[in-house]
């Protein structure tokens, strides 16, 4: 599975073809290619066996730029193009933070499953919106919670926890550091009503998936701090950002997220997991392993009563998520993720952001 190194902003992984539907059985269409997701969120869709119909963007850029990755795709002259089209079964979309749950109630509205990036929405009245018209339409809101879906390893972690490897998980350790790439990002990057916060944005990522590992249903907020130690240029950015979380079933998480990725690493951002059961633990490093000096990501490290382990998850556990969620829009299951799972994250990261404390001796303060 490859991926680009140097910017998250345009991760986007690419594996082996794994259809589970037959060419043109599920249309899709793209709409807001304001992120780079937008082409990891294709890439798994097209590999699972879904069928690219159109793309819609304001910006011709980037339409040009996206017809090149996927030159089969037939440009949209408007988004409302998009939502009448009958073929067109789900809408993917990358759009400005603060916007996605807006377009995410025009595609329901108009009769289409919704799959996000993350973060899915910014606020909790967008959630409470989400909510509702999920309800009243039956759509889904689905969420490309990429850390964890479009990482092997990540993956296997999860698989070695369904097979009991490390007993019942007691506490998760998350790091998602990022490589800021100040003067490749778009102006709402920078602007917090736009993108968010920092532990509303990546870390999305760190609450989704301590409530999968855990299996929990409900988390509390017990702290959450932002700050911006070194970025006064951009007074809205969160730099770096860190919270606990204690899960209704007595689990703990704790998280740190960060800009602070250095220009010398050879990916843009060493992003770590570390899963504590009572009979063992799972380490990822997902995207890089500076200590061993290996290339690449999704290394695996474990221990339990039996031994200690190590497995090199590249192209050997592939990314179920992407043909589950085609087959859960065909079929009207939940399999890929629940919509309560993919909710329950949401309003815990905007729970984070809202209750953050602003670390003093940043610039912020």
């Amino acid at each position: 599975m490859s991926t680009a190194r140097s910017e998250g902003m345009n991760y986007a992984p690419k594996g082996k073809p794994n259809p589970v539907v037959k060419p043109g059985e599920f249309e899709f269409s793209a709409v807001a290619l304001d992120h780079g997701h937008i082409y990891g969120m294709c890439n798994g869709l097209i590999e699972a066996g879904a069928t690219l119909r159109y793309v819609y963007d304001p910006d011709p850029a980037k339409v040009e730029a996206f017809k090149k990755a996927f030159p089969d795709v037939v440009v949209a002259q408007s988004e409302q193009q998009v939502l009448q089209d009958e073929r067109t079964k789900l809408v993917a979309s990358a759009a400005v933070t603060n916007l996605r749950c807006a377009l995410g109630l025009r595609a329901m509205n108009a009769g289409k499953d919704y799959f996000t990036d993350k973060a899915p929405l910014t606020t909790l009245d967008q959630l409470a919106a989400a909510k509702d018209t999920v309800t009243k339409t039956g759509k889904k809101y689905m969420v490309y919670y990429s850390e964890r879906l479009h990482v092997e390893g990540a993956i296997y972690a999860g698989q070695l926890i369904e097979q009991g490897a490390v007993g019942r998980v007691l506490q998760v350790l998350g790091t998602g550091p990022h490589r800021l790439s100040a003067k490749n990002r778009p102006p709402w990057f920078f602007i917090k009503e736009q993108y968010g916060g920092i532990l509303c944005d990546i870390g999305s990522h760190q609450i989704e998936q301590f409530l999968y590992y855990t299996g929990a249903k409900d988390a509390g907020i017990t702290y959450s701090r932002i700050a911006n130690y070194a970025h006064p240029e951009y007074p809205e950015l969160d730099d770096f950002g860190e919270a606990m979380l204690l899960a209704d079933n007595g689990a703990t998480n704790y998280f740190r997220v960060d800009w602070f990725t250095p220009d010398g690493l050879g990916t843009w951002g060493d992003g770590r997991l570390t899963i504590l059961g009572t009979e063992g633990f799972i380490e990822v490093r997902k995207y890089h392993d500076i200590a061993s000096g290996q290339t690449g990501g999704n290394h695996v490290y474990w221990a339990n009563g039996e031994g200690e382990y190590y497995f090199d998850a590249t192209g050997k556990v592939g990314c179920p998520y992407f043909g589950q969620l085609i087959l859960d829009c065909v079929n009207r299951t939940e399999n890929a993720m629940t919509q309560a799972h993919a909710f329950k994250a949401a309003e815990l990261c905007v729970t984070a952001q809202l209750k953050a404390e602003t670390i003093r001796g940043s610039a912020a303060v």
